[in-house]
């Protein structure tokens, strides 16, 4: 009886940090969603002679899934002073043919030199790009992220009217019915929910940025070239002068993106270690995290072994609280089917610890890849400047 009446109070303590733990996440994400929001869209100049020019940086890589569709809503653009410029890095597929064959609709082809020792492959094809790149400001867009006429319009009225140096936006989801989208890893979400002032949230998909400001803060990336995310140090960089502005599309923006759930998988053990810092006290702590919004799952279903009791009762109310604290983030992102996705919650959840583990695995063995080359380093030295090229 004593052991019962032990458990049962660990079990009580457990729920309530559960509690505190998806309250917490509720009421950040509400307030960080709103945050993130754009209400309105404000003006460009009238006359184009204010208007900066912008070039379309697109790095690829064995892209012939996603390609024809990415050019097709770039070229679709209706902002007026554009280039559009396309990176094949030495792709295996037939990415460059299929890149050369826009070139009739004014995209410009730009074959990668082979990568040099001490780089990442994407930030060196970025590298290449911003020294391709003649605009006043650079758009990096991902292959798989699709705009809309007037994206890149909006996006540069927005960055004018807050006078910043650099904005991204986070892409929303318009496909839902399948597994790369139900059971979508959480990077985005914990985007979100990890922004703070030092490392702000940032997305890869879609930002633009002053081409000027990459040349002498980061000298075109070479300051950043072992860097797995290197747009959230420029945004950390430019949030210390309030320069960042970083949003959540609608449909005023319009970013939305297709990605598989492989290559999802794949990006979340590239990131996830990195982004704790390569620190195990964080990697603990996002465990235990994880852990406390799993337990009120865990526990409804034991009513059926031992009988219904109020802490099963308090586990389902706590399990609705987390599910709800899911949907509020994919009501924002998934244009259809956000209340399937709050139901799987407990099983993407899993997905996520599942990842870390193997996240921490890779990096400590040095055996982390990305589009099948390795990435050197640990997950420290992923995450910070290269100190001899400062």
């Amino acid at each position: 009886m004593i052991l019962w009446k032990g458990m049962t109070l660990i079990l009580y303590i457990v729920l309530s940090a559960s509690f505190i733990t998806a309250s917490t996440m509720g009421v950040r994400l509400l307030r960080l969603l709103r945050r993130f929001t754009a209400r309105q869209v404000p003006e460009l100049p009238p006359s184009e002679d204010n208007l900066p020019t912008v070039s379309v940086c697109i790095p690829a890589r064995d892209e012939m899934h996603a390609m024809t569709r990415c050019l097709e809503a770039v070229i679709a653009s209706t902002y007026p002073k554009l280039e559009i410029i396309v990176l094949d890095d030495a792709s295996k597929d037939n990415t460059s043919i299929l890149i050369k064959s826009f070139a009739h609709s004014g995209v410009r082809f730009v074959e990668g030199s082979p990568l040099p020792d001490g780089w990442l492959g994407k930030t060196h094809a970025e590298h290449e790009l911003i020294r391709e790149a003649s605009g006043d400001l650079i758009l990096f867009l991902d292959v798989d992220t699709h705009i809309r006429p007037r994206t890149i319009d909006t996006l540069v009225a927005l960055m004018l009217s807050e006078n910043a140096t650099m904005v991204s936006v986070m892409p929303t989801r318009d496909d839902v019915w399948r597994s790369s989208v139900l059971f979508a890893t959480l990077r985005y979400f914990w985007t979100i929910i990890l922004h703070r002032p030092s490392l702000p949230s940032v997305a890869s998909s879609a930002w633009l940025v002053r081409r000027d400001y990459l040349s002498t803060q980061f000298q075109n990336l070479e300051t950043l070239r072992l860097t797995v995310e290197p747009e959230r140090l420029i945004a950390a960089e430019a949030a210390r002068h309030n320069a960042y502005r970083f949003y959540v599309s609608s449909h005023l923006i319009g970013v939305s993106y297709e990605k598989k759930w492989r290559s999802q998988l794949e990006t979340s053990i590239r990131l996830l270690y990195p982004s704790l810092k390569g620190r195990l006290i964080q990697v603990a702590i996002a465990y235990i995290t994880m852990g406390l919004m799993l337990v009120p799952f865990a526990w409804v279903p034991t009513a059926i072994i031992l009988g219904w009791h109020t802490s099963h009762l308090v586990a389902a109310i706590l399990s609705l609280l987390m599910i709800g604290v899911y949907t509020l983030y994919t009501t924002r992102v998934w244009s259809k089917g956000w209340l399937i996705g709050g139901v799987v919650f407990p099983f993407v959840l899993l997905q996520e610890m599942y990842l870390l583990t193997r996240s921490v695995y890779a990096y400590s063995t040095r055996t982390v890849t990305w589009k099948g080359r390795p990435i050197m380093g640990s997950a420290k030295a992923v995450m910070r400047p290269t100190k001899d090229a400062v």
